[in-house]
């Protein structure tokens, strides 16, 4: 039998209270879907891309290319090129395709799309300036990461399904982190590990589950998450800032130094920081984990 990473299945509830979610879920800081926390928003039924088209056809959207290498021609989460939105729903609904769009403020952009959802009451501290949306075609792949401001999140998927592999911080240590970055190795697949290349995986513990229309999946702070849109569709984030202290002091460093310190070594160096860091990203874990 092939190896596989030990993902468990996350756990998931139907409904839940604020208190079982605070204390089931927040304080342990563990991941969970709810499946019927948004039924009660306009956007559970509305959303879809065809609407998405109506709505804001005719606005401009940054892209990601999937299948690119971080490179240091570009800067942090600098997209790779930008079109209208109701051309890149057309590309979706085509077939598979590499380009996404990652961390855009559509309901800024168009303000008719807030009147179609609430912030959930259910115990997060939800920072309502900046929900974002994030649209992908079928097969299209974020990268392992974890986000730059350590928040807790709620995760609203609308439109097909889409596969979410999460990691909690403890397992860093075996996935291969590049340095001064928020990413593992771009070439770790995660559904079928090469462990003879990355043999610290082996020890690495994580969990699986695939979301459908109107699922949500908090994510605790500091979570690595990998998502593959399994059809085209698109999520929404809402995020809270760190309760712990610590994660929030990480935020701030990642915040006001580690990316503009990435970027400034990327003018410098170019290509050969980016180089530099994968070395080290293998170098640094293997040396953690001399006995695989």
């Amino acid at each position: 039998m092939k190896e596989r990473l030990e993902l468990a299945e996350i756990p998931r509830e139907k409904k839940i209270s604020k208190k079982d979610f605070l204390e089931r879920y927040v304080k342990p800081q563990k991941p969970v879907v709810i499946e019927q926390l948004i039924e009660d928003w306009p956007a559970y039924t509305k959303w879809n891309l065809e609407y998405i088209r109506e709505v804001a056809g005719d606005k401009t959207v940054p892209l990601f290319d999937g299948t690119k290498t971080i490179s240091s021609k570009y800067k942090f989460n600098e997209p790779h090129l930008h079109m209208k939105m109701s051309e890149y729903i057309d590309l979706i609904k085509k077939g598979p395709t590499s380009y996404r769009i990652f961390l855009y403020h559509l309901l800024r952009e168009v303000p008719e799309l807030q009147k179609d959802f609430s912030f959930p009451k259910i115990g997060l501290r939800i920072l309502k300036q900046i929900p974002m949306l994030f649209f992908g075609g079928e097969n299209s792949k974020v990268f392992m990461h974890y986000d730059i401001d350590y928040a807790n999140i709620l995760h609203f998927h609308f439109h097909g399904r889409k596969r979410c592999i999460l990691f909690p911080p403890s397992e860093t240590k075996y996935l291969y982190k590049v340095p001064h970055a928020l990413i593992t190795r771009e070439d770790i697949d995660f559904m079928d590990p090469d462990f003879d290349q990355f043999p610290a995986l082996r020890k690495a513990k994580g969990m699986v589950t695939e979301l459908g229309h109107g699922e949500t999946l908090y994510m605790p702070e500091g979570y690595w998450h990998q998502m593959t849109y399994l059809t085209a569709g698109f999520s929404m984030s809402l995020r809270a800032a760190p309760r712990n202290i610590e994660n929030l002091s990480k935020a701030m460093y990642n915040l006001f130094f580690m990316r503009h310190f990435d970027n400034a070594m990327r003018r410098w160096k170019g290509q050969k920081w980016i180089d530099y860091k994968n070395k080290q990203a293998v170098k640094k874990t293997n040396s953690k984990n001399e006995t695989f």
